[in-house]
C-alpha cells in the first residue's frame, strides 16, 4: 500500500530553518533517521520510505510554497495514489507552536499553499496535519513572521515536535487517519 506525504515549503537556502518550510523540515528529519536521501524529481524532491510493509512516497515540492498544487496532484496521478492516503504536512499561524491538529478536509485557512491544493485538486477533501507556528507577528507583518526563522526558544523544543510528527506519519500509514487523529491531535 502507498502513501503519499507532502511536506509543504520553499526551495533555497534563504527559506531553510524557516517557519514556512516546517513540511520539508520533518520530512528531512524523516530521511535522515532512516537513512533515505531525496532525489529532484518532477516538481518535487523525492524519496521513498518503507515501514511495516507501506511504501510512503515523500515529496518535497519545488514549485514553491504557492503552486504546491501542480506538485501535490502530479505525484498523486503518477504513483496511483487516491487523495485519502495522501497527507499534506504544512505551518499554521492559527495554532500555537508546536501544536499539531490532524484533519481529514477542510478549509485552507488562508494558506496559499492548501488554496493552490485544493483549486488543482477540486476537493478539500484531503488529510492534512498542521504543525502550530503561532502568531507573536505585529498587524501587517506576517509574511516576515512565517518567513523568519524560529526563535531560540522554539528550537529548543523543535526537535521533540518533530519527532511527534514523524510518529503521526507512520500512523496514518498503519492504523488509519481516524485513530491517528484520535492519537494525536491536541498534543
Amino acid at each position: 500500500m502507498k502513501y503519499l506525504i507532502a511536506g509543504l515549503g520553499n526551495i533555497g537556502s534563504e527559506y531553510e530553518n524557516t517557519r514556512h518550510n516546517i513540511g520539508f523540515k520533518i520530512l528531512d528529519e524523516l530521511a535522515d533517521s532512516s537513512g533515505i536521501f531525496f532525489e529532484q524529481d518532477r516538481y518535487a524532491y523525492k524519496a521513498e520510505y518503507k515501514f511495516k510493509g507501506r511504501t510512503f512516497v515523500l515529496i518535497k515540492p519545488t514549485t514553491y510554497m504557492n503552486l504546491s498544487g501542480k506538485a501535490v496532484n502530479y505525484w498523486l496521478q503518477k504513483e496511483k495514489i487516491p487523495t485519502e492516503r495522501a497527507l499534506v504536512i504544512t505551518d499554521d499561524i492559527n495554532l500555537p507552536f508546536g501544536k499539531v491538529r490532524i484533519r481529514a478536509k477542510g478549509s485552507d485557512g488562508g494558506h496559499n499553499g492548501l488554496k493552490d491544493i485544493q483549486k488543482i485538486l477540486n476537493t478539500s477533501k484531503y488529510p492534512r496535519l498542521r504543525f502550530g507556528v503561532g502568531d507573536e507577528f505585529s498587524k501587517g507583518s506576517q509574511v516576515n513572521y512565517v518567513l523568519g526563522k524560529w526563535s531560540a526558544e522554539e528550537e529548543k523544543d523543535l526537535t521533540e515536535r518533530i519527532d511527534l510528527c514523524i510518529s503521526a506519519i507512520k500512523s496514518f500509514g498503519t492504523i488509519g487517519l481516524a485513530r491517528t487523529m484520535n492519537e494525536f491531535n491536541n498534543k
